[in-house]
């Protein structure tokens, strides 16, 4: 019985393993077990006793069959073989309970973290609106109270109120000048002395030439504060197209929802926005460029950032001063 040899130990010890290959797959595609802990949110321990078919990380098995399909679909294999090679080596005896993939999703926390922002918003609001009820309250009565006061008399040169000139002047040419079917007559005949008779055209002169000096100086200062006021407009309407199309620019380039990419080398590249979506991913090539958009902030894994620009609110940012001893960066922007 001793002597016998069962076939089957020769098949799995020829079939390679789970973890040689998932590590195959990804040595091919240029990744390193930071950046594939990083895109499944695990432990690098964890990837790397996955690759070697330790699985001291993970007692579990349908946690291990799960983390091996999550890692196959990561790097776009099929998760067929990787699973059949597991259980040609470990059994299938277990059932298996459906293990959902492990993917980058946004954490249930900021569901939390969305309805405060939105409470404090309400509040702001809410204290905007009652500081402008009271400003505009307390500014009606103190313009009303200015309304209700009296204008202030100013005595003139001749000793009379200046807020009563026209009663005052019309007055005066009525008492000098008395009825007015009577002026003609003393006009026409000026060299008849007739008894009860006035002729007030001599004395009426004065109240003839004063009203007509004061209204042509009345209508000059009208017509001169009439073009001073006309003046402004015109210069701001010259300057407002130049403003407008400044200020469309400026919030172009400082949009904190677009990310602007030149590859000047190799470098695999991938960026999640605030939602969770991968907007970017894959090994880009020399001479490509991407422009993103998405809700910031992002979280960006750059390999061989010296080879990467990155501008971002119309500013460039440095990646070579956020990259490791590997030359990958990884950092969150737009925070």
């Amino acid at each position: 019985m001793s002597d016998m040899h069962d076939p089957s130990l020769d098949a799995v010890s020829s079939t390679p393993s789970p973890g040689a290959l998932l590590k195959a797959e990804r040595e091919r595609q240029g990744l390193s077990l930071e950046q594939i802990a990083a895109g499944l949110n695990l432990r690098p321990a964890v990837i790397g006793g996955l690759e070697e078919d330790d699985y001291g990380e993970v007692p579990v098995s349908a946690y291990r069959r799960g983390y091996l399909r999550a890692y196959a679909r990561f790097l776009g294999m099929d998760d067929g073989p990787v699973i059949g090679a597991y259980n040609a080596r470990h059994g299938s005896q277990e059932a298996e309970r459906p293990v959902t993939p492990v993917q980058v999703t946004k954490p249930p926390s900021r569901l939390g973290a969305w309805l405060f922002k939105l409470v404090t918003l309400l509040v702001l609001l809410g204290l905007v609106g009652l500081t402008l009820l009271w400003w505009q309250s307390r500014g009606g009565n103190e313009l009303g109270g200015l309304e209700d006061e009296a204008p202030v008399a100013v005595d003139s040169l001749d000793g009379t109120p200046a807020n009563e000139p026209s009663r005052d002047w019309s007055s005066q040419v009525a008492t000098d000048q008395g009825p007015e079917p009577e002026a003609p007559a003393a006009i026409e005949t000026p060299g008849i002395e007739a008894p009860g008779i006035e002729t007030p055209g001599i004395e009426a002169t004065p109240s003839e030439v004063v009203p007509e000096r004061d209204a042509t100086t009345a209508d000059d200062a009208a017509g001169v504060a009439d073009e001073a006021d006309a003046a402004p407009p015109s210069a701001e309407a010259a300057d407002e197209p130049a403003t407008e199309e400044e200020a469309t620019e400026e919030a172009a380039a400082a949009d904190p929802r677009r990310l602007e990419l030149t590859f000047n080398e190799q470098s695999w590249t991938e960026i999640f926005d605030a939602n969770g979506q991968r907007i970017l991913i894959g090994l880009q090539e020399p001479g490509q460029t991407a422009s993103l958009e998405g809700e910031p902030p992002f979280r960006l894994t750059v390999g061989n950032a010296s080879g990467v620009e990155l501008r971002y609110r119309g500013e460039t940012i440095d990646l070579g001063a956020r990259a490791g001893a590997n030359n990958v960066a990884r950092f969150t922007l737009g925070e």
